[in-house]
């Protein structure tokens, strides 16, 4: 029976893709997306043979640079036609992958696996709903930007355009100072088992997984005076970010362990009780 639920969920997913992509009227959007699974389903094969998860999130971010640059190029003629704001854009995916991309990539090799793994790897169904979920992550994700990028007019530069491009700025700036400090945390052998309530993980439970779902929406502010009709439905990527990331993969998981682990700690439930899960207190 769950093998059965594992493929309906993987064939719901990429229908799902495909269909936003096909309400957007471009066919560019529609080919981009469904070559996201294909690299997806690819990397499953040796990824299940090996029973390996360690270039997972390595995929992730290679699938986000292919259907970017892609995009990009087959929009533009090849650069013979190149907008400023699709290229800024592209730009900002593009540093956005590497950095996360390949912080994860030598998080993964430094611990020797990814826990959530585990009891993944061995059934095949299951392994392969996640790849395909990761090929949904990407699509409805760059979708909005995809679109924008393969639309008539290109990616406008206006106020809605700069207003994105800040809230970008922030958003990736705060995850990559949240990532740096639990990771120079993490290095400390004496903090082995406590938690980090320093720099901004005092003032936020998960400020790296704020400052993702902040950059998402800037790329959706960006991309939005490009859109028309029914693409606006591509403007689902934050929604989806905010939700993946609080109630499947992220927070929810993460809440969990340190529950278990720190259930007890009077410290942690001060911290828990006082600190917000994502918004940042400045107040405090």
């Amino acid at each position: 029976m769950k093998q059965i639920i594992n493929i309906l969920i993987s064939m719901t997913a990429f229908l799902l893709a495909v269909l936003i992509a096909g309400v957007t009227g471009i066919d560019l959007v529609l080919r981009v997306v469904i070559l996201a699974f294909i690299i997806q389903w690819i990397a499953f094969l040796p990824a299940y043979i090996f029973q390996t998860e360690k270039f997972y999130d390595l995929t992730g971010s290679i699938t986000y640079l292919s259907v970017i640059w892609y995009s990009l190029t087959s929009s533009s003629n090849y650069f013979a036609n190149l907008n400023v704001a699709n290229i800024i854009i592209v730009l900002l995916i593009t540093l956005w992958a590497v950095r996360l991309g390949s912080f994860l990539f030598m998080r993964i090799h430094k611990d020797g696996e990814d826990k959530r793994f585990r009891t993944i790897k061995p059934s095949a169904t299951q392994f392969f709903m996640t790849w395909t979920l990761q090929g949904l992550w990407v699509s409805l994700c760059s979708m909005c930007a995809l679109t924008a990028i393969s639309s008539d007019s290109g990616i406008v530069i206006n106020a809605s355009f700069y207003l994105g491009l800040g809230l970008f700025i922030f958003g990736f700036v705060t995850e990559v100072i949240a990532d740096k400090q639990k990771t120079a945390f993490r290095s400390i052998p004496e903090n082995r088992d406590k938690f980090i309530t320093t720099g901004l993980w005092a003032k936020s439970r998960h400020p790296n997984f704020f400052g993702e779902i902040v950059l998402w929406t800037g790329i959706a502010v960006m991309s939005f005076s490009s859109l028309t009709g029914l693409q606006y439905l591509t403007l689902i990527s934050p929604v989806f970010t905010y939700l993946l990331l609080v109630y499947v993969s992220g927070v929810r998981m993460l809440e969990a362990q340190a529950d278990k682990k720190w259930g007890d700690n009077e410290e942690y439930i001060k911290y828990k009780t006082e600190t917000p899960v994502l918004m940042i207190n400045y107040k405090m």
